[in-house]
């Protein structure tokens, strides 16, 4: 939550009144982005360093949210990384690495959330940070494509058994946000293998226009809102018929 799309979503939910309880691994950016939230924003913000491939710190930063702010009504699992290589190729040691943060963080977090919904008997909201390479993968993007597409499957089997309970489970889907997913070792790559420049990369979409993290933001908060939606995947990405759902 301490850069991109992650923070985009953050103050965007802090605008509109919401109490935050923010983690990412970078400590000193976390602490200097909370700063600033506080700064800007007149609602509750607190936050933990957790390494969210840890499942006991991810446990241990529940107990704390909950007794901070008694509760949680929305989750919003963002983490990844785009781990490349050849999938007939790659090591497995990296394959695994990949599926830890790519997909285990996301089912750790979101066991962790539903179990207190269930606690709460209020219902709740998971969302998760899809891929376009769950539909569409790219070539020697197979160890991010790969958990990317479980993370769809995931959602969707939240959504399947915890509708009951009132418990919502959706996903965003962006592609070519700018951020730290795309060092300039891969923007470079990307893009001159498509014969386009960095600026004209970005908007290589059907309406040919920049998506930015604050366009995801939104795509997580209304569809949080959205009371009688659940099981679905809501794109951000400017159009893409070749990764879009069917």
């Amino acid at each position: 939550a301490a850069s991109g799309i992650g923070l985009a979503t953050a103050k965007l939910f802090a605008e509109n009144g919401a109490s935050l309880f923010l983690v990412d691994l970078d400590q000193e950016t976390l602490v200097s982005e909370v700063e600033k939230l506080r700064e800007q924003f007149k609602t509750g913000i607190a936050f933990q360093v957790v390494d969210v491939t840890a499942e006991k710190e991810v446990k241990k930063s529940f107990e704390y949210l909950t007794k901070i702010f008694g509760g949680l009504d929305i989750l919003i699992s963002n983490a990844g990384n785009a781990i490349r290589g050849k999938i007939g190729e790659v090591d497995s040691a990296t394959l695994r690495k990949s599926f830890e943060l790519n997909f285990f963080a996301h089912q750790t977090l979101a066991s962790q959330a539903v179990q207190l919904f269930q606690k709460q008997k209020t219902g709740g909201v998971l969302m998760f940070n899809a891929s376009k390479a769950a539909f569409n993968p790219g070539k020697d993007f197979g160890p991010y494509a790969l958990p990317k597409a479980g993370v769809i499957a995931l959602m969707k089997q939240y959504a399947v058994d915890y509708g009951k309970d009132g418990i919502r489970s959706n996903a965003v889907n962006a592609d070519r946000i700018r951020t730290k997913l795309f060092t300039k070792e891969v923007l470079a790559e990307r893009s001159t293998a498509r014969g386009l420049t960095p600026d004209e990369y970005f908007k290589s979409n059907l309406l040919e226009t920049e998506v930015f993290d604050t366009d995801v933001a939104k795509g997580f908060f209304d569809t949080a809102l959205a009371e009688k939606t659940t099981g679905s995947v809501i794109v951000v990405d400017g159009g893409n018929i070749a990764a879009s759902p069917r």
